[in-house]
């Protein structure tokens, strides 16, 4: 995962061509990107259902980026392996599905890969105060989970505020949903540093200049 004192833009395959999912990732990292995000839904705990560690054992074969591999799925704890094993680099998981998100925490690290917690747009920010400071990263969720494509959350996004305040500036906090080169300078300004776009690029018929929107929103932002 990067570290600190950057702002990294992470396409989501959610939005992509699942008939062409490794050129779709060639394309976004021959623009420069370091992260591929990976939206996992069971079908339980979110009413859709996407991949799982097969597909991601595939993709591995084809692409170095830093898989950023979000849970949205009912037993993180039991499948966690699972998606290390297959090439997870990142794996998050929400606070709701587990009543030791801590020990969760401790053994994807053990397991050898960076952890994440996320936390969903009507989930208060003190529900993750005790073990988001054990993470690598922080998911804010500006949509309901589930699917793409959804319209941005502001007052969800405004969570970016306090969760920054809990975690200081070493630990990465992500927002996913909504985001484009409109809504990146106001997560930007709440303190987000990862942002995941998946419709915003993967939906337009130009990947590099979607994404090189997206990008340029963020340096707009920094000056």
């Amino acid at each position: 995962m990067p570290g600190p004192g950057t702002i990294e833009v992470v396409p989501s395959i959610l939005s992509a061509d699942f008939a062409r999912l490794a050129e779709e990732i060639a394309v976004v990292a021959s623009a420069g990107v370091q992260m591929i995000h990976l939206d996992v839904m069971d079908g339980h705990f979110v009413p859709n259902i996407t991949i799982g560690p097969p597909v991601i054992a595939k993709l591995r074969k084809h692409s170095d980026l830093v898989f950023d591999t979000h849970l949205m799925i009912s037993e993180p704890d039991r499948y966690a392996e699972a998606f290390v094993q297959a090439g997870a680099d990142n794996i998050t998981f929400h606070i709701e599905t587990t009543e030791e998100p801590g020990r969760l925490v401790d053994r994807i690290h053990a397991l050898g890969c960076t952890a994440g917690i996320t936390l969903n747009p009507e989930t208060p920010v003190e529900s993750i105060r005790k073990v988001a400071p054990l993470c690598d990263m922080v998911l804010v969720m500006t949509v309901r989970p589930g699917f793409g494509g959804q319209t941005f959350m502001d007052d969800a996004a405004r969570k970016v505020i306090a969760v920054r305040e809990i975690v200081g500036p070493n630990i990465r906090v992500e927002v996913d949903g909504g985001i484009d080169s409109e809504t990146t300078p106001i997560v930007v300004s709440y303190g987000a540093d990862t942002l995941v776009a998946g419709n915003a690029i993967f939906g337009k018929p130009d990947r590099r200049a979607a994404l090189a929107a997206i990008q340029a929103a963020c340096a707009q932002r920094l000056t």
